[in-house]
């Protein structure tokens, strides 16, 4: 009987050979599985406790420290915690105002201010409104700071420097990274290298007093040489990943914003922040200082971050004008004065006090450290075995020696002789310990992330967690703005509809220019400079700002002049839920109006009058309103944004004072229209083809956009998210109110074939999101807006804009794309693939070595009391295997074969099908040759008439020769374990061929210069063509091997069954 519940044809992708792309039968309950985000604590420290682990200390670098994450959640609560207090304290000073105040102390000039630090920082942190009040409010602190309210600082370096000087810098000290020899000792905590390291000692020992110093040092010496090279090595690659983490941090903390300086709005780092800046605030920006408001409409803070409450707080520039640094915009729009800067603010005290460690385990990481412990369990029991058999073979006399005869003759072997070889043999099983417990499987998971957000800065995407780099290469949806990510971003007016009729700015009548001149200059959050020795006029604001503003200058405007000759009584900033914005201003003349600007058709339905081509008000007939309707989405189908301009007037007397002025609902009714703008937005070149290569890759692209349904219907059809006219139907093409009014199960019924939304809220895409997750899709969502963040929040991959994105939607975020272009977004996708595969590639070449290796020893073992491979020589190989092979593999860059494949499944199997396969072959083959050289080496190579001892050796030389060059030809079969050119773009990656050919030459170095070393003895020519022989065998076998079918049913999913139908059967269940 079939599944009544069918996979929806974007999500699951079953039966790819090539990518293993089958869910695997794993459950939310493993011990080694964490969600990709919000993991609980004890999720989190089930994994660590069930984790075989030989070195703490290393393993769990990179994983998120609980106890530093709870020492930084008590100092949190401290800093609220007086945050609290002093605002308390504030109330209580408020109510004790009445009973008279206390005098305070005039300003203490600085420098060439009139006002000193200590005092700044005084009012700011005790929110003393009398002392502002005395010092003359935010006007008189500017002129004690020496800024303009309206033009800010001059800007120059010299006053720049003059004010860092005196008032300090807008930075913290933070807590100094690891040094190199932190990682060092780190890396000596492992305890098999520990144990070696006392074994090489103790062999030491013995050999000099057995052997005499000359030719007794070898044995120790070179484990103990081997080991420390192991350590460094290893120290050296763990450094350096910590210092890309680092230049990484900095550039998530380098916050840009504008500030005003010299009559100019300026983009700076947070960093370059100074004392008596000007700064514009905007829904969803953060404080990025502690400062005084200067003008404020509707301005609300989320202050959340300082006092851990999610209250939002208005604010006033007569009863509460200080704020906080590091405080969000919730509402509104405001101008503040920077009064404190660095630590000289709460939140700068705060980021100071705590480690800025952003550690976190990755769900890849944590699966990896499952794969890391079921190998180590079976390594130990392995190199256990190994250490009974020699141990029990010497004792009984089985073992031989050079000469033949037995090593071990009870009563007449000296002790010290018995100590030397049991410390060989205890060597021997350590170092099978060492390369069969891959320490560094978990952390080449990081070393592949390291090197990923590298590579993704340069491609414009800057990750703020890690673990959103592996989910992107499982996204099956990606659910995408239109307006700077689809589109440019670069918006001019082009059409107008004004005077009842089309038009062009030359023709309006004076009535409709000078009204839409006040509704431009007025309700708006951008602004024009006018540079003093002439030149083009530098606009400030969003696109659509400084498109509209660009389209007043046309009508004739003056940016100042206009502002001056009306003043704001109140403005109620543009809502993407509302569509609209409004601001009421009061003429020089006392007459008060209301000027509306929004969403056209939102704004026309208000609308119950026009002003006609004569400059007349007529009313708006149904003629007329259908006339207008018609030119919205005339304009909307050529991808025009349509924004309305609407007005009214209003009673002066009516108008509220005080504190209802604040909460004042601005009337909306009864509008007067006076144009309609069609606003061009051009498509990105080449986000056809990207939209066109998710598609391919089994993910598909959603538009979700505020914009009109027509003007979204035309850009999804040049952008290829709809194919075709016939596409754009119910339900691909839908609003978002209609969306909104299905139920729960409605919106699930029909969410997974909606590929554009327009006029949606921030509601809307956050109730798509959840219903996309619902029907099992993992979910990538951009967003820019500060009411963006709950979806970003609850996407399984959150991609806020650089440019056009709030901080609110920044820290929301997963991904920030700093160039906002959907084509980042694409690269994205192709990096997360790349870790996944990346990290299978590094674990087929690990598992070959390490079946390879414990074989081809506990076989030797068994049958001659002897290993071929010596604790050197395995440390080697382990060393091959671990750092330099995770960097070869780990740091492979993506391909556009990875996106020919369908989504990585969060559950599929580390080890595909295919893995095994290839894996199992060369393991075999090696295996096969390697234990054949071992028994019949001497025969083979026509070594019966040399000296048995050397003899041997040279066996074993050509054993472990062949063995380091069969992993070097092999780490090719593994950068391809899908494609039969194993060979492509190996050129182009310089990592991999340096670290080839570094192996290489340390491997001829070691066979013919490091003898006694190594164990070695020097190898002719014809030997060495023997072993090159035996290790490119591996590339033909491994061609031959990709013509081989595999199951489509992963091979752990057969296991997880029979273990499933083992546990019924012992409990009665099981039938046949």
């Amino acid at each position: 009987m079939s599944s009544p519940f069918k996979p929806s044809p974007g999500r699951r992708h079953g039966g790819d050979l090539e990518s293993g792309r089958i869910e695997n039968a794993d459950s939310d309950s493993d011990t080694f599985s964490i969600p990709a985000k919000n993991a609980s604590v004890e999720r989190l420290q089930q994994w660590r406790k069930a984790a075989l682990v030989l070195n703490a200390s290393r393993r769990f670098r990179y994983t998120l420290d609980l106890k530093k994450e709870q020492e930084a959640q008590e100092m949190r609560k401290k800093i609220r915690t007086h945050a609290h207090a002093l605002l308390a304290a504030n109330r209580f000073i408020d109510m004790g105002r009445d009973q008279g105040e206390k005098p305070i102390a005039s300003a203490t000039p600085a420098g060439d201010f009139g006002i000193g630090p200590e005092q700044l920082v005084l009012m700011s942190k005790d929110h003393n409104i009398g002392s502002l009040q005395q010092y003359g409010g935010a006007q008189g602190l500017a002129d004690l700071l020496k800024t303009n309210t309206e033009k800010g600082i001059s800007g120059d370096d010299e006053d720049l420097l003059n004010r860092k000087n005196i008032y300090g810098s807008n930075t913290y000290p933070r807590k100094k990274g690891k040094g190199f020899l932190r990682f060092l000792w780190d890396a000596c905590h492992d305890l098999t290298l520990i144990i070696l390291m006392v074994a090489a000692v103790a062999s030491l020992a013995l050999g000099i007093k057995t052997e005499g110093i000359k030719e007794g040092w070898y044995d120790g010496g070179s484990i103990a040489f081997a080991v420390i090279l192991v350590i460094v090595v290893t120290a050296v690659s763990d450094y350096k990943q910590s210092l890309q983490f680092q230049n990484l941090n900095d550039e998530k903390r380098n916050i840009h914003l504008e500030v005003i300086r010299g009559g100019r709005r300026v983009e700076v780092s947070i960093y370059d922040l100074v004392v008596g800046d000007v700064i514009p605030l905007n829904i969803g920006n953060q404080v990025p200082a502690d400062g005084v408001l200067i003008a404020g409409h509707s301005l609300a803070l989320d202050e959340s971050s300082m006092t851990g409450e999610s209250k939002i707080v208005n604010k006033d520039a007569n009863k509460d004008p200080f704020l906080m640094s590091g405080c969000k915009v919730a509402d509104g729009n405001g101008v503040m004065l920077v009064t404190g800067v660095g630590v000289n603010t709460e939140w700068g005290l705060l980021m100071a006090s705590i480690s800025e460690d952003n550690d976190e385990e990755t769900p890849l990481q944590v699966r990896l450290n499952g794969v890391a412990t079921f190998i180590g369990s079976i390594g130990l029991f392995v190199a256990a075995c190994v250490l009974v058999i020699l141990l029990v073979r010497y004792f009984t006399g089985h073992t031989e020696d050079v000469g033949g005869g037995p090593q071990f003759v009870k009563g007449k072997t000296k002790i010290g002789h018995v100590v030397d070889d049991v410390i060989k043999v205890v060597t021997v099983a350590v170092t099978i310990v060492v390369v069969a417990v891959p320490e560094g499987l978990p952390l080449a998971v990081t070393l592949t992330l390291a090197y990923s957000m590298r590579k993704m800065m340069a491609d414009k995407a800057l990750v703020r967690r890690l673990s959103a780099c592996e989910t992107m290469g499982s996204a099956t949806t990606i659910c995408s703005d239109k307006t700077g990510t689809l589109t440019l971003n670069q918006m001019t007016v082009v059409e107008s509809y004004a005077g009842g009729k089309k038009t062009d700015s030359q023709q309006l009548p004076a009535t409709i220019t000078s009204l839409c001149v006040e509704g431009i200059a007025q309700n708006t959050t951008g602004s024009i400079y006018v540079p003093e020795g002439g030149g083009d006029l530098e606009f400030s604001g969003s696109p659509t700002e400084k498109a509209i503003l660009g389209w007043g200058v046309k009508l004739g405007m003056n940016f100042e002049t206009a502002r001056s000759q009306s003043s704001i009584l109140h403005a109620f900033p543009f809502s993407s839920e509302k569509k609209r914005g409004g601001v009421a201003v009061k003429t020089a003349d006392g007459e008060v109006r209301i000027h509306w600007k929004g969403a056209s058709e939102i704004v026309l339905a208000c609308c119950r009058s026009y002003i006609d081509e004569d400059g007349n008000v007529a009313p708006m007939t149904e003629e007329k309103e259908q006339y207008f309707k018609n030119g919205i989405e005339e304009m909307a189908g050529r991808t025009l944004r349509c924004v309305a301009l609407a007005f009214r007037t209003y009673e002066p007397e009516k108008v509220p004072t005080g504190e209802e002025l604040s909460n004042w609902v601005l009337p909306e009714d009864g509008l007067i229209l006076l144009a309609i703008v069609g606003i061009k937005d051009p498509c990105r070149p080449g986000v056809r083809d990207s939209v066109q290569l998710c598609q391919n890759a089994g993910v598909k692209v959603r538009m979700v956009t505020g914009d009109n349904v027509q003007t979204a219907r035309a850009i999804a059809l040049e952008c290829g998210i709809l194919t075709s006219d016939a596409d754009a139907l119910e339900p691909n093409l839908i609003e978002g109110k209609s969306f909104r009014a299905l139920t729960d199960a409605g919106r699930d019924k029909i969410s997974e074939r909606i590929s554009v939304m327009g006029r949606s809220s921030p509601n809307d895409k956050l109730l798509l999101v959840q219903s996309l997750r619902r029907r099992g899709h993992v979910v990538a969502v951009t967003g820019d807006g500060t009411n963006d963040a709950p979806a970003l929040h609850e996407a399984d991959i959150g991609l806020a804009m650089g440019i056009a994105g709030t901080e609110v939607a920044k820290e929301s975020s997963d991904i920030i794309i700093l160039d906002d272009n959907f084509a980042s977004v694409v690269k994205v996708v192709r990096w997360g693939r790349s870790v996944y595969a990346n990290i299978q590639k590094f674990i087929q070449f690990q598992l070959t070595v390490n079946v390879a290796a414990l074989i081809i020893n506990v076989v030797a073992a068994i049958s001659s009391g002897d290993v071929p491979l010596t604790a050197v020589q395995l440390l080697w190989v382990n060393l091959i295997m671990d750092t330099l092979g995770a960097l070869a593999l780990a740091t492979e860059p993506p391909t556009d074969h990875l996106m020919g494949r369908p989504p990585v499944g969060r559950k599929e199997p580390l080890i595909t099908n295919i893995m095994w396969r290839n894996l199992l072959i060369q393991a075999i083959y090696q295996v096969s040759v390697l234990l054949v050289l071992n028994f019949r080496g001497i025969s083979i190579l026509g070594l019966q008439h040399e000296v048995p001892a050397h003899a041997t050796r040279v066996k074993n030389t050509i054993i472990f020769n062949a063995f380091v060059l069969c992993q070097a030809f092999n780490e090719f079969n593994a950068r391809k374990p899908d494609e039969k050119n194993i060979f492509k773009g190996v050129i182009k990656n310089r990592l991999f061929m340096g670290i080839l050919v570094i192996t290489l030459v340390l491997q001829v170095i070691i066979v013919e210069f490091l003898g006694k070393f190594a164990s070695t003895t020097k190898l002719n020519w014809k030997q060495w063509l023997i072993c090159v022989a035996i290790g490119v065998i591996s590339w033909p076998l491994a061609l031959v091997g990709k013509f081989i079918p595999v199951p489509k049913t992963p091979l752990s999913s057969k296991l997880s069954v029979l273990k499933f139908w083992g546990k019924r059967k012992s409990s009665g269940e099981g039938s046949l």
